[in-house]
């Protein structure tokens, strides 16, 4: 698919999309860290400090992605304790069932309360060599077992060079999507591969630009409800030095944050971005 992609101008913007709320989101992919001791007493912290911030869940979502050995335990505190958290998966198999060794069903997260499944994430492109088909049938096991595919796109340093700006996650979110029924809910996640823990994340500017083609996608393929709906975050060294900047944005609706999210302190800083952005 990319081979054949050709350097791509950013669409020019087109009429306003309908006024639609979108509530915005900020994820935690702890990736592999923290045994399920750790991950309890991460949640219970994070709880604690936006509970004493008044945070109100309404008005920012916030949803934790632990490994999937912690998933049982931090499900349990969360029911247990009526947490405002969402619970997240890192991965799905896009298999129902069988002689998948290693592998966790949609279904057997979605017993679990999971409501959000990460598919398509860089370090699974990467690392563990998924193309664009198995990124679309994770999403789609996902959405048939009830849960909301959170789709990774993004471009290397080198795929930018040569393809330009948005070239490829625009390919890739229409890959992703393709499966995906008329009505399915998804969100969609930038993360710019050579930011991501790196410490220099993509400017606010870069962000939007790229979450403002996405959207504009997102209209040819979905239609301009599906379009004005559909959650776009930014993912890559987000803290909350940044996240102000990012949310300012008209088509950044979120972030997708890694390292930070595993201090609650810093954690809950970024979620309380509203703070950030009424104060500069």
């Amino acid at each position: 698919m990319t081979d054949q992609l050709a350097e791509e101008r950013l669409p020019e913007p087109r009429q306003p999309l309908p006024q639609t709320e979108r509530t915005p989101l900020i994820a935690g992919n702890w990736k592999m860290h923290l045994d399920h001791l750790q991950a309890i007493a991460l949640v219970q912290k994070l709880s604690w400090g936006l509970k004493d911030a008044r945070h109100d869940y309404a008005d920012a979502e916030v949803a934790v992605f632990p490994p999937f050995t912690d998933l049982r335990s931090v499900q349990t505190l969360l029911a247990a304790d009526k947490l405002s958290l969402v619970l997240g998966a890192q991965d799905v198999s896009p298999h129902e069932s069988g002689a998948y060794t290693g592998d966790v069903s949609a279904a057997m997260l979605a017993k679990l309360d999971v409501r959000y499944v990460l598919t398509g994430h860089s370090e699974r492109r990467g690392g563990h060599g998924e193309d664009d088909e198995t990124v679309a049938a994770k999403s789609l096991a996902a959405h048939r077992a009830g849960m909301v595919p959170m789709i990774c796109v993004g471009e290397t340093a080198e795929d930018l060079e040569a393809h330009g700006a948005a070239a490829i996650p625009l390919a890739q979110l229409a890959a992703a999507i393709a499966p995906l029924p008329a009505d399915a809910e998804f969100v969609v996640a930038y993360e710019p591969v050579w930011a991501i823990g790196s410490g220099q994340a993509a400017t606010a500017e870069q962000a939007e630009e790229v979450a403002r083609a996405l959207r504009e996608s997102l209209r040819d393929l979905r239609g301009d409800e599906v379009a004005a709906a559909t959650r776009i975050l930014y993912g890559g060294s987000v803290a909350s030095q940044n996240v102000a900047g990012f949310l300012r944005q008209p088509n950044v609706d979120g972030a997708l944050v890694g390292g930070a999210s595993l201090r609650a302190d810093e954690f809950s800083r970024i979620v309380q971005f509203r703070k950030h952005v009424t104060a500069a």
